[in-house]
């Protein structure tokens, strides 16, 4: 109490001692005063507040058995006038009865009309500051969101009542803090809402263009994806917002306006994809907003203080989406540019890059390479993935300064690589989003760096290596999706129980990691081939060989595993052929990693499923990613020949199992001229280097009547092994 000023506690003590409802309300007016003074501090304002008495509050609210000395709106707009004061204070703010009274204030709102005379206005206005201070702490956003506020400020909004941007205010706080959660299943709310400020944004000619711009960009931000994403159809606000945004950027704005489109577009993009800069069926847009974000990034990191630069992170990682999508797309050569238009988007793009590549180096020699800071790491993280994806595209560029930078970008990668996992592993709800991997993100640019001498000598000098081998066993484990295991006690009464099937989200995160082990597929693939010595000596590649060798047979036999299982088959065939001196003939792993890899190879072509009965094609099955597949299938066939000679014994699976019979008898059916001569080479070379290997071998095809095959298909160097000149 002894921080409490004499004037309050004497006010606290009038009010205790008043003895009926108009002695208190009279006192009131004396308290609407002290209470917005500077003195007022919490523990002032808590004695008020408990002298007043809520009930008496909550009575004046409800405007019921009060005295007819006043009208009831006075007595309302006092009541509220007190406590939009309170409600700074985080505890009465959280105070069990004022969360009670968070209907009334809600229904006062609700009840407002444009017509309202001005004492109304007053009211309704000091409601949603109660609201919105009551909303910024953890108990009233929790009733806010369980009461259905979002729904109920929403409808405010539509109707275009008094004071509506403070009900998406109340909005965006809530939206906030629960993110995808604050949205139900169902689209129609969302996309209403949406709708209608869009239509005001479009419209809007004033500044309040710019608040809606990052109204949107937090509601739009928070939304359920792939359900609005799957619910446009019919839906006019991705027009709307396409418009809008593209008068903005065409007139003459400054960074107060173009820093709250450019966070709509990046957020719109995440949403919609690119082709929501396509809606108009023109390039100009994309162009446009190519061109802003990287002017942007040139002018937001150009040669400042580091400090300024990170001030300013949010606005710089809003156009790094941008430029990731449009790169992306550029990528997939969809885009039809003129000369002067590739000029002109490639010098934005060279200009926007250097200069991340010139920050990030004065990071890399700066204390704040190290920094805790989580706003910090996000943003360096950022400045790293953004760089990877045009090193991705852009596989000549600013190649000294990257070789440079390389290590540096590889700790930050890692990093992030740790962070993730640590996420994943982390027990109870993620009610967030998981911290990006960098280490992901990079896989396509280090695909194109391992081709480089100078890349591959950085990747082993630094033991990047060893935390690729990591990173591919460690999606691994993603990819291949188990049930969890069940508790002890539970496990004779559910034994016989079906395996439950993998969530949306599941199934898009095992998709992803395949994708992420195909890609480490590819740059494991260069590294044993580029590094013949070490891909022999270092132990890393006899670790990395013993994954592929135990993973790729517990690798479920279904569509969606058929490129990963081709990649894994052949990184397996690549080590093979370099560890062929390690390799024991009884090693159980090996021969069932032989068996799954002889599957891959052998499933790829029949003429079961020609309309042809005489023509050889690609089943179906592989027909649909043939463009992965291809390359694969004959690298496969061309190392498997290499693998034989160094580990002959693996001939006897191309035997027991009925391949090499199965090749003579496929190719038997094949009408004469009409085999790829690439196909012929194929599995010429393979059942001659059998041959070699196997003295079992010519037996076996002569009797599949290999002559035959030899003479349809003029395989001469396989005639002369099995029946000489």
């Amino acid at each position: 109490m002894a921080d409490i000023p004499e004037t309050i506690k004497k006010c606290a003590a009038m009010l205790k001692a008043t003895k009926s409802d108009t002695e208190k309300f009279a006192a009131l007016f004396m308290v609407t005063k002290l209470v917005k003074g500077k003195d007022c501090n919490a523990s002032a304002k808590k004695l008020l507040f408990e002298s007043i008495g809520f009930d008496f509050l909550k009575k004046l609210l409800n405007g019921k058995n009060l005295p007819n000395d006043c009208p009831p709106l006075v007595y309302k707009s006092v009541a509220l006038s007190i406590l939009t004061c309170f409600c700074q204070e985080e505890e009465l703010a959280t105070h069990k009865e004022m969360l009670e009274a968070i209907p009334t204030l809600v229904e006062i709102v609700e009840q407002a009309d444009d017509d309202d005379c001005d004492d109304n206005l007053i009211v309704v206005s000091e409601a949603y500051s109660c609201l919105k201070s009551i909303a910024s702490f953890e108990p009233g956003q929790n009733i806010l969101i369980d009461s259905g506020t979002i729904a109920k400020m929403s409808q405010i909004y539509a109707a275009q009542s008094f004071q509506t941007d403070e009900a998406l205010q109340l909005i965006v706080l809530l939206v906030n803090k629960f993110g995808t959660a604050a949205w139900s299943d169902d689209p129609k709310p969302f996309n209403a809402l949406v709708q209608r400020i869009s239509l005001d944004m479009e419209t809007d000619h004033s500044d309040r263009k710019y608040d809606l711009c990052k109204i949107l960009a937090a509601i739009l931000k928070t939304c359920k994806r792939e359900i609005i994403y799957n619910s446009l159809e019919g839906e006019i606000w991705p027009e709307s917002l396409l418009k809008g945004c593209g008068d903005i950027l065409k007139s003459k704005i400054g960074p107060k306006q173009r820093e709250p489109t450019l966070h709509l577009i990046a957020t719109t993009l995440q949403v919609l994809g690119i082709q929501w800069a396509f809606m108009n069926d023109e390039k100009q847009f994309y162009l446009l907003i190519l061109q802003m974000a990287a002017i942007e990034v040139r002018m937001q990191m150009d040669e400042k203080k580091l400090e300024t630069t990170f001030r300013n992170a949010e606005l710089i990682q809003n156009c790094f989406v941008i430029l990731q999508k449009c790169i992306e797309y550029l990528a997939t050569d969809q885009l039809d540019l003129e000369a002067k238009e590739k000029q002109t988007t490639y010098t934005a793009l060279k200009g926007a890059f250097n200069q991340v590549l010139s920050v990030l180096n004065r990071i890399s020699n700066d204390k704040i390479k190290d920094t805790t800071n989580p706003k910090e790491k996000y943003f360096i993280r950022a400045s790293v993935g953004i760089l990877s994806s045009w090193l991705a595209q852009e596989t000549t560029a600013m190649r000294p300064a990257i070789y440079k930078l390389l290590p540096f970008m590889f700790k930050v990668a890692n990093e992030s690589f740790e962070e993730f996992k640590e996420w994943r592993s982390a027990a109870g709800v993620k009610n967030f989003d998981p911290p990006t991997d960098i280490l992901r993100v990079m896989l396509p640019a280090i695909c194109h760096l391992v081709l480089e001498d100078e890349a591959r000598k950085l990747i082993f000098s630094t033991k990047q290596d060893e935390v690729l081998l990591q990173h591919i066993e460690y999606y691994f484990t993603i990819a291949h999706y188990k049930r969890p295991p069940i508790p002890r006690a539970e496990r004779l009464k559910r034994m016989n129980e079906p395996d439950p099937k993998p969530s949306p989200e599941q199934l898009a995160e095992m998709q992803n990691a395949r994708l992420a082990i195909i890609s480490m597929c590819n740059i494991l693939m260069n590294l044993t081939v580029l590094e013949p010595k070490l891909s022999e000596d270092d132990p890393m590649f006899a670790n990395l060989f013993k994954f592929v060798v135990e993973s790729l047979p517990e690798l479920k036999d279904t569509p969606d595993n058929l490129v990963l299982h081709g990649n894994l088959s052949v990184l397996g065939l690549l080590l093979l052929k370099q560890q062929a001196k390690r390799v024991k003939q009884n090693d159980f792993s090996i021969c069932r990693y032989i068996q799954a890899t002889i599957r891959f190879l052998w499933d790829a072509y029949n003429i079961d499923e020609s309309n042809d009965p005489t023509a050889l094609v690609v089943v179906i099955a592989y027909k649909k990613h043939w463009n992965e597949l291809s390359e694969l299938w004959f690298l496969g066939m061309q190392t498997m020949c290499g693998v034989l000679p160094a580990v002959p014994w693996i001939s006897e699976f191309a035997i027991e199992s009925g391949w090499a019979e199965g090749i003579v008898h496929l190719l038997k059916k094949v009408k004469i001229g009409t085999l790829p001569a690439n196909v012929k080479s194929a599995y010429e070379d393979f059942l001659s280097q059998l041959v070699e290997v196997n003295t079992t071998v010519p037996g076996v095809l002569k009797k599949a009547d290999a002559l035959r095959v030899c003479r349809n298909h003029r395989m001469m160097e396989l005639g002369k092994k099995l029946f000489g000149d």
